[in-house]
């Protein structure tokens, strides 16, 4: 049984022909229209995710991946086609939105966990383990404007981990924090996967894509070129790699 099915799924966005860089460049375009060209993202996409798989999303940078992760989280609409979702979504993408810098640790974990769809009873039960597993409780009363980046991304996984509903979206896992951190992102994608959560995973590292999926999609300038098991995709997705670096 499916939870996720994409049907002919497009997305384009338009883009400026002409890119201003400088302050004179933007003086004189002024009293010049904006032409635009029309950029094809994505191009009939079909797919379909069953129940408790994991699938990996691979493709080079420009490939279209992200905004197929956002098309089907709901944050952008398609131009045509559809996805439809027979059950409730955790999306791990932009681990930065929803952040008050103003506000501490804590208070961001009610915030963030609020939006995640976890009640009030169920962050404060869990707020130990969440810090623990960012490890951040020194600072839990830190104003997150006071965090690096590599801190405020291992907060957003740990709450994003705890979210977890029934499917998980996740981009680029295991590219966040040191090798400690990576290793416990490892061990709770392993207990999702053994508690039956269905996964759905970008990555460009070829190990991952194995080591964690059952099946994957490779995509090629908005089109799905590929549908097929993990470790047959990411070889492929590598010989693209060194092909495209011997020419």
């Amino acid at each position: 049984m499916s939870v996720i099915r994409v049907e002919a799924l497009s997305k384009a966005f338009w883009i400026p022909t002409v890119q201003r860089t400088t302050i004179r460049e933007h003086i004189f375009a002024a009293l010049r229209p904006r032409r635009f060209e029309r950029l094809q993202v994505l191009d009939s996409v079909d797919f379909e995710l069953a129940r408790g798989e994991a699938l990996g999303l691979m493709g080079a940078n420009g490939s279209g991946k992200s905004t197929l992760l956002k098309l089907i989280c709901g944050i952008y609409q398609p131009d045509s086609g559809r996805v439809i979702t027979t059950a409730e979504i955790t999306p791990i993408l932009e681990l930065g939105v929803g952040w008050n810098p103003e506000l501490d640790a804590l208070d961001n974990i009610y915030l963030l966990g609020s939006l995640m769809g976890l009640s009030l009873g169920e962050l404060r039960r869990r707020m130990d383990e969440i810090l623990s597993f960012a490890d951040l409780e020194r600072f839990a009363a830190l104003k997150l404007k006071h965090y690096s980046s590599g801190m405020a991304s291992r907060l957003g996984y740990s709450v994003a981990f705890t979210a977890v509903r029934e499917v998980l979206v996740l981009d680029e896992i295991f590219a966040v924090g040191d090798a400690a951190f990576r290793q416990r992102c490892e061990e709770r994608f392993r207990e999702l996967r053994a508690a039956g959560h269905t996964v759905l995973i970008v990555s460009h590292i070829p190990a991952v894509i194995g080591n964690f999926c059952d099946r994957a999609l490779l995509l090629d300038r908005g089109r799905l070129v590929m549908d097929g098991p993990a470790n047959q995709v990411a070889d492929r997705y590598l010989t693209s790699l060194t092909a495209g670096a011997s020419r």
